[in-house]
């Protein structure tokens, strides 16, 4: 009953992690564009589009985890912790800078570098932003489990959430329709470039982290 208590908790600390730090990513990515006096990166329904994708499925697929195999070697948690201490909040502004960093620069190189138009550029970081949203769930591990052994990826939900956002996201480019309706062009094979390398740079910069905190533990 322990065990589960603990992994029933540690799934929500997650799925809220996750949640927070994915929308408010999207939130700065508006307003630091709107700073700077550049043109929106993110379109109002792609916006909406890309919640069904990043928020629905893998929240859910990390909700219902099977836990980290050592949570019983942990010493009992405060009862008066909440469910997001200090070091959580921390997390999320970390996560939520990085993955918006990593949109914008995506954004910011597809016109200036790639000679990209806006529309395509806005394309460019939609998908950016997706794909971010998917590899970062693998940032909600334990930073105590394995690299790539551990909890969220033997998370079978979890593959089926990643399938489900990648069939999405792949009907939003090439659906004549869907990508009408949302304004998406498809990018070419710079385009990907700039897309796979802007959106594991969260990735990489997450699990750099746990690593470093693993090792000061």
């Amino acid at each position: 009953a322990v065990e589960h208590g603990r992994i029933i908790f540690d799934n929500i600390r997650k799925f809220i992690i996750y949640l927070l730090s994915g929308n408010v990513s999207e939130v700065l990515v508006i307003f630091l564009a709107g700073l700077v006096g550049a043109p929106l990166p993110l379109l109002p329904l792609q916006i909406l589009y890309i919640n069904l994708i990043g928020d629905v499925f893998p929240a859910l697929g990390l909700g219902l985890g099977k836990g980290f195999t050592a949570v019983m070697q942990r010493p009992p948690r405060d009862p008066r912790e909440p469910v997001l201490t200090k070091r959580h909040w921390l997390a999320v502004v970390g996560y939520s800078v990085v993955i918006a960093a990593a949109v914008l620069g995506a954004f910011a190189l597809a016109i200036t570098k790639f000679g990209m138009s806006t529309k395509e550029a806005i394309s460019i970081s939609f998908i950016t932003l997706v794909i971010t949203r998917l590899w970062h769930v693998f940032n909600m591990r334990d930073r105590q489990s394995g690299l790539f052994i551990n909890e969220v990826s033997v998370n079978p939900y979890i593959w089926i959430a990643l399938a489900i956002g990648a069939i999405l996201l792949l009907l939003a480019i090439y659906l004549p329709v869907l990508a009408m309706v949302l304004q998406i062009t498809a990018p070419g094979v710079s385009g990907w470039m700039l897309i796979l390398s802007a959106s594991l740079v969260p990735l990489l910069v997450g699990q750099t982290a746990k690593f470093a905190a693993r090792i000061r533990d």
